[in-house]
């Protein structure tokens, strides 16, 4: 899942980086308002970890902006102002979540996991599908109760085709959703992920529709 951070602070904007991209988070970060709100104009994200205390306005214009054009992201404020009026604020300006500073990186994913769940309307944290389980807090899967050994990217795959069951998702898409603003992408690296992903899970669950894209196939 692909996750903008909003943070001005280098070492807090850089942790984050790191500590969500090792919980299987593919995360971009910004520091301003003006390159967040061009950012979310021109990219899609799964959810979006905010400060509210920015060098060029507050994080909450973002939010506003956010809401005002009918994006319903999910967002997570991260802030240092969380007295119960900041919290107030921020939750009726269209925050889903709150966490103040300082924080836990282990609760910051858990908390973006149930967010990016409760936007998707599922009540479990496991993806199953057809004997394939994935557990995203863990970064496990199995299949048929054998455990798969995926690397980070073909999770993430599996990941997005499970979230979408039966639906075709674009090449385009999954290289959104695998690589940030500063990865190189080789032209054929979803191929490659998929090939890999078919060796290990077997032939016929994950389709090739020709120039569409892909999906997993059967039924739940």
């Amino acid at each position: 899942m692909r996750i903008l951070i909003v943070e001005d602070d280098a070492v807090l904007r850089d942790g984050l980086s790191v500590g969500l991209g090792l919980a299987g988070f593919t995360a971009d970060a910004v520091e301003t308002c003006a390159a967040a709100d061009a950012a979310l104009r021109s990219s899609e994200f799964d959810a979006v970890v905010l400060d509210l205390m920015l060098p060029d306005g507050s994080g909450l214009d973002i939010l506003k902006g956010l809401r005002l054009r009918q994006q319903d992201i999910p967002v997570l404020l991260l802030t240092a102002r969380d007295g119960v009026d900041d919290r107030i604020a921020g939750l009726d300006s269209g925050a889903d979540d709150y966490l103040g500073k300082p924080f836990d990186l282990d609760e910051v994913a858990a908390r973006l996991r149930a967010l990016l769940r409760r936007a998707a309307g599922r009540a479990s944290a496991v993806l199953e599908w057809q004997g394939l389980v994935l557990d995203p807090s863990r970064l496990e899967a199995e299949k048929d109760r054998q455990p798969l050994n995926l690397s980070r990217r073909e999770f993430a795959i599996l990941h997005v085709l499970m979230s979408h069951p039966g639906q075709i998702v674009s090449k385009s898409r999954l290289e959104d959703k695998l690589y940030g603003w500063q990865a190189e992408i080789e032209s054929n690296a979803v191929e490659v992920h998929i090939h890999n992903l078919r060796a290990k899970i077997g032939p016929g669950v994950i389709q090739t529709v020709r120039g569409v894209g892909y999906r997993i196939a059967g039924e739940a």
